[in-house]
Parts: structure tokens; C-alpha cells; sequence
């Protein structure tokens, strides 16, 4: 039985990876997760400096998921370098390392202090918000979208994925943008944008007033998402959005995702992600499938 899958040109053992900024860069679940055995090990957004994040409460529950607003926390890339690929090499891990920056420049230093160092792919958070334009996200403006895909192209050694925003009219304008851009992969879906508010304070209950929204009530979104983008580009995708068992990533594998990502199951089932892959060697045993890759994409 076969369950690896390729991404831009990187061979996985198994098409699991974890949703960046739910796993850490692994230290924290390595009790829980034989790390070698996951596809991949997606680490949490890594900065060119150190940021602090958004002031608190910055978390808050909601019906079937969670709302965020951490503001992508993070010691800066040279912590990261010194602290957390060695960790992730120690254990065997495939590593993709989600990269966010406020300006082009600040990808770029990021992608440059990483060509050297023994990670495998790049994964590009683009729901950052672009301080030069303003404040829009590099993701939610095609043309924008297309020179930050392009300017860290030119600049990484590794493979890059390119994190879509599902906070668009048109995923698939900004899959094409990407692509044309040079992405060797896409990831999809990032959070969709949400708000709570406390009726006994009469108040945002996060201090940031909205969040990203992530967890099972966004999975038919993602899915959809998926499915729209593999069928108006030809690269491989990593799916997410919701993924709590081997049944909702199998979902959108058939919707045409390559690799998945477990994200916030991982905060209420540390094992999730091991689950998925057994579960997925299950209903290919069970389906008498062969290769994992007979399943991409076959809803059409």
C-alpha cells in the first residue's frame, strides 16, 4: 500500500501534515506523536523578528470550532533556526515552515536565512496584513498576491506553498495568481474571519475585536474550496479547514487535495493526526486501494 504523495517536488510518507500555529514547531505534542510518522510537520509562523501577538483574551470557543486572534506570536527566524529545526531533525520530521512577514522585505529576509538550513518546503502565509497597502492582506489582492509569490520565488531554495485566504470573492482568481507567481504548491483554506461578542459585557470578547475562525463548522467551506481550486489549477494542494478524523480528509483528498492538515482538532485530541493516517490505511485496506493517489481528485 502506498500513501505517499508528492508536494512541489518533496515526497511525503503519508499526505498528513499538521495546520501551522495549532502544533507549535512540534515540541509541545512530541510526548503525545511519534512525529517521524506524520507526512509532515507544519511549524507555527515564523517571523524575521520576534512578535509579541495581540493583546488578550485572544481565544474564544464557538459552535462547532474556535476564534483566534493570537496575531501570529513567534520568537523571530533566528530563534526558530537555533531552537527548532534541530528538534524536528532529531526526530526525523519532514519539515515545512509557514513563513509570515508585514512587507515583502520581511518574506524575503525569512526565506533567505532559511535556504541553508535542513527544512523542506515553504509554506507562505499571505492572510499577513501588508503594512505598506494599508493593512489588506497580501492574499486578498490578486496582483499583490502574484509579486509576493513572485519576490519569494526568486529568493527560496526550497519549494514554497502558498497559503490561500478564503476571506475572497474568488479562491480560484487568487490560485491562478499564485501559480503564475511560481508556487510550486497551494495550501487552502487559512481561517475565515469571525466575531464574538460578550451580550453580559456588551462587549467584543476579543480584545482584537475578530478572529480566525477555524474548526469542523468550516469544513463544507474548505471543501468546496478545494475542489473549485484543483479544478482551475494544476498544482498539488494541501487541504484544511475543520479535519477532525480519516473521513473528513478523505473529503478533500477527493475533492482534489493532495496533502491535508489537521489544525484545531489537535488542541482537543492530541493524537488526531495518527488517527487520520490509520483511519486512511483502513478505508483504503477495506477499499482495496493501492495508492493513495487514485483518490486525488476523483470526485469530478
Amino acid at each position: 500500500m502506498n500513501l505517499s504523495v508528492d508536494i512541489g517536488g518533496v515526497t511525503l510518507k503519508n499526505p498528513v501534515t499538521t495546520g501551522s500555529g495549532t502544533f507549535g514547531s512540534g515540541k509541545e505534542y512530541g510526548e503525545f506523536v511519534d512525529l517521524s510518522q506524520l507526512g509532515a510537520v507544519t511549524t507555527k509562523g515564523v517571523a524575521n523578528v520576534a512578535w509579541p501577538g495581540n493583546g488578550t483574551p485572544r481565544v474564544a470557543e464557538t459552535y462547532g470550532g474556535m476564534l483566534n486572534a493570537i496575531g501570529l506570536q513567534n520568537p523571530g527566524i533566528d530563534v526558530f533556526m537555533e531552537r527548532d529545526i534541530p528538534f524536528l531533525k532529531e526526530q526525523d520530521a519532514t519539515i515545512i515552515v509557514n513563513v509570515c512577514g508585514k512587507s515583502t522585505e520581511d518574506y524575503i529576509e525569512v526565506v533567505e536565512k532559511l535556504r541553508d538550513q535542513p527544512v523542506d518546503l515553504l509554506e507562505i502565509n499571505v492572510s499577513c496584513p501588508n503594512v505598506k497597502e494599508g493593512g489588506i492582506a497580501f492574499g486578498q489582492d490578486p496582483k499583490a498576491l502574484y509579486e509576493i509569490t513572485k519576490a519569494v520565488k526568486a529568493k527560496a531554495k526550497q519549494p514554497i506553498i502558498m497559503k490561500l485566504s478564503p476571506n475572497v470573492t474568488d479562491i480560484t482568481e487568487m490560485a491562478k495568481a499564485a501559480v503564475e507567481g511560481g508556487s510550486d504548491a497551494l495550501s487552502l483554506i487559512n481561517t475565515l474571519t469571525g466575531m464574538k461578542i460578550d451580550i453580559e459585557k456588551r462587549d467584543f470578547l476579543l480584545a482584537n475585536h475578530t478572529g480566525g475562525m477555524s474548526g469542523p463548522a468550516i469544513k463544507p467551506v474548505a471543501v468546496r474550496m478545494v475542489y473549485e481550486v484543483a479544478n482551475a489549477v494544476d498544482v498539488p494542494i494541501i487541504g484544511m479547514g475543520g479535519i477532525t478524523c480519516a473521513e473528513d480528509a478523505l473529503e478533500f483528498i477527493m475533492a482534489g487535495a493532495r496533502g491535508v492538515a489537521v489544525g484545531t482538532a489537535n488542541f482537543m485530541n492530541p493524537n488526531t493526526t495518527i488517527e487520520v493516517i490509520d483511519g486512511i490505511k483502513d478505508y483504503m485496506t477495506r477499499h482495496k486501494i493501492q495508492d493513495i493517489n487514485e483518490l486525488v481528485g476523483c470526485v469530478k
